[in-house]
Formats: C-alpha cells, structure tokens, sequence
C-alpha cells in the first residue's frame, strides 16, 4: 500500500484536494481546507454556498477494467498495473445463513471491504470527479465530497452549484457511480455579524429540491452556517455524557474497578470523545465551563474524591489534564503538522501565505486569497514574530491563526533548511543521494 500510494502520487493521479487513506492527510485537513476558504471567500463581501455530496455505494461500484486504465496512461510500472488487476479479478461470494445453500458466485465489480488498499484504489477511481473551480473550491475525504462557490447573491451560488452538479454527475456515470441523493446537504454561510435573515433559496438536482440546512455534519464535524463552535462541542458532551452514564456504574465508591484503570478508561475514552475536533475547532466560554464541569464529575469518579474537593486540585489527584489545556494542547499539534506538512502532499500547507517561513515555495493553485489583496478593512496581514497579534488571533483566516501557534518554534522552522542541507560531521558515512 505504501509504494502503491507513493508511485500514484508522483505520477499525480490524485488530485490534491482528495484527503483521507492517504498518507499525512486527515480529516481534520479536509475541514481546515473548507473553512478557510469560506471564510476567504466572504470577505470580500461574497456570499458563500456549498454543496455536500456522497458517492452512493462507491466501493461496490468500482470497474477494474476502468480504474487499471488510468495507471496505464500514466507511466505507473506495469508490474503495480498488474497486482491491481490481479487484487480485484477472479473474486468470488458467499452468503453465509441458517439454511444457505453456500455457494459462491463471482464478483465482477467492486474492491475488497475490510482491505487497507480498497480506499486508496477507490481515491484514484473517483479522481476524474475532481475539477477545478474558479473562485471556488472542491474537497473530498474519501467519497464525501463537498462544492464551494461564491458569489454576490446566494441566487447565483444555486446556478453554479447546480452546473457544478451536472458536470460531476456526468463524469460519475462515466465511471459508473452516483450521488447519494438522501445525503444530500446544501448550506448557506454567514459571518458571525451578519444580522440580516438567513437566506432559504433551495436547490434542485435530478428532480429534488434540498433546502438549505440549518447545521451540516461533515466527517465527524458539525458546522453550523456561521461556523461557530458551540453545536459541535455540545454535540462532543452529549456523546461523552452518555458514554459515562454507562461506564460509571463499573466502579462504585470503594468497588469495582481500581482508580488506575478508571483513569486509563478516562484519559483513552472520555477525553477523546469530549475534546473531538478541538484541532481545528476552540469551545467558546460558555461550551469550556459545561466541558468543565462534566470533566470535574469524571475527576472524582476517578478517584473516588469527595464531592467539596476544590475543582483546583482534582487535575493533579486524577493525573488528568484540564480541558482548556488539552484543547490548547491539541491545536498545537495540528498547527505544528500544518507548518511541517509539505506543500504538495497538505493542501491544508499549501494555503499558508508566502510570508510564512515555510521550507518549500509552492502555494495551492485554488487559493482564494488573491482575492483578499488591498482589503485592508477585512485582511490583516498576520505578523509572524508577533505574540499578541492586534486584532485578536481569531479575526484572522484559519491556516493564519493556526500556523501562528508555531510562533515559539519559528527560528527552528527557519533553520530547518539548513540542518537538512548541511554535510554531515567527520567521521560519519553520509547518506546516498535520494533518487
């Protein structure tokens, strides 16, 4: 799988918005791409739509005489162009219940569930889905894709998006797959002053007519049309809230099971359901002080502390870490992986802006952010040797204020070039030149 995706991303078959089972993209990169585009987008005073789509049934639908052309036409050594061939030809099934005759039947189209290279194989067959869009932007994480215009009215964003659709829709059944039509989801975005009323123009694909959602759910993230933060962490409480009513019981005041394992059962389940997305999204106050407390009540069942225990001290009794400390925690991973990224592999790096001490020179051909030059009164050039930056770091575009978390490493980013570049000491044997 490795050499199979490394051999498919030199010869540039996928398409560099195409995230997920590839290797240093995530979803989280395909979110970060996404929002900061939109938020790109609207200031120049666009209005910004888009357009959420999923491949119907698209593992099962893919054509193994098809998906070994494009290798073929793209100088990939035939000896992969065979082991792909071989990987999806001479299959058989079986239906397995009380009374089934077990006989197998073959399979003529589709690729291996459960397979690691099943994803990557279905990646490079729906790459021909992939366009580019001027003043616009199309992202996928596996087979959810999503279609971003702007526009001066959310009118014209409907006609776009609806010849964006048909465009798409034609080159899917050209490779014989199609768009989940009850997953479905269209969305206006707004920017968190707008006080005018929410635009409710619908759009009509073969036939439906999708109104505009009130709250999107994409790859595990809930975006609301301002892009504010609270449905999602709410969301993240209820889901850790009902996860601890279940497992409380197993450890009873001075029963059940010993502290350790609850504070393993609170540090490896509880705090990664809470604190999900918390590496491109930051809770307000009013989400951070209910996180808060729902963690307190796990603190001491961990420990089996009393109830007028100061909150102050139960992080340090539990040995579990605050919750604003580990969001603060998490999006600083993410920004140092966004500002170590290559370029070329990360559209999420390739959005950064020139000024940013990065090691390659290559920027995303997508970009909006052409579109922001002379807006002095909606872009703030972002200053990176700046700590405080004025205005406040969340007025910036999200790659900007993310990579600025990497402000305490930048003189070791900026000298990155030259340790990688530099010979090696005397005495050491120096490593064979890269081919």
């Amino acid at each position: 799988m490795v050499r199979l995706s490394a051999i498919t991303r030199s010869n540039r078959l996928f398409h560099q918005n195409q995230c997920g089972s590839l290797p240093g993209l995530s979803s989280s990169d395909a979110c970060l791409i996404l929002t900061h585009e939109v938020r790109t987008l609207q200031r120049p005073r666009l209005k910004v739509s888009t357009l959420f789509l999923d491949i119907k049934a698209g593992f099962d639908n893919v054509n193994a005489s098809t998906l070994r052309a494009r290798p073929l036409s793209s100088h990939v050594p035939s000896y992969m162009v065979d082991w792909v061939s071989f990987f999806l030809s001479e299959r058989t099934y079986t239906l397995l219940f009380q009374g089934s005759p077990n006989l197998s039947s073959p399979v003529s189209l589709g690729t291996p569930q459960g397979s690691p290279s099943s994803p990557l194989l279905f990646l490079l067959y729906v790459s021909p889905l992939h366009m580019s869009i001027p003043k616009g932007l199309m992202v996928s994480y596996v087979d959810d894709f999503s279609i971003t215009v702007p526009s001066p009215s959310h009118r014209g964003n409907i006609r776009r998006l609806e010849r964006l659709f048909s465009t798409v829709a034609a080159r899917g059944r050209d490779i014989g797959v199609s768009c989940s039509v009850p997953n479905t989801v269209l969305i206006h975005w707004r920017t968190p002053s707008q006080r005018s009323p929410p635009s409710m123009a619908p759009i009509a694909l073969e036939g439906h007519l999708f109104q505009p959602s009130k709250v999107v759910r994409w790859l595990g993230y809930w975006f609301p049309p301002a892009l504010n933060t609270t449905h999602h962490f709410r969301h993240r409480l209820s889901l850790a809230q009902a996860i601890f009513s279940f497992i409380k019981p197993l450890s009873s005041p001075g029963a059940g099971v010993k502290p350790f394992l609850c504070h393993h059962i609170a540090n490896g389940l509880l705090l990664p359901i809470l604190t999900h997305g918390a590496d491109l999204l930051t809770p307000n106050s009013s989400a951070l002080r209910s996180m808060d407390s729902f963690w307190h009540r796990v603190q001491r069942w961990t420990k089996n502390n009393f109830f007028s225990t100061p909150t102050s001290i139960l992080s340090r009794e539990a040995c579990l870490p605050p919750v604003v400390s580990y969001c603060r925690y998490r999006k600083r991973l993410a920004a140092l992986r966004v500002a170590c990224a290559p370029s070329w592999v990360n559209s999420a790096s390739a959005r950064l802006p020139h000024s940013f001490p990065f090691l390659s020179s290559f920027r995303a051909q997508d970009s909006s952010r052409h579109l922001t030059v002379g807006l002095s009164s909606v872009y703030f050039p972002l200053s990176w040797k700046t700590k405080i930056p004025s205005p406040p770091l969340w007025k910036y575009l999200p790659v900007d204020a993310l990579a600025h978390l990497t402000l305490p490493l930048q003189e070791g980013l900026t000298r990155l070039p030259h340790v990688l570049l530099a010979p090696p000491p005397l005495g050491r044997i120096s490593p064979p030149p890269s081919s």
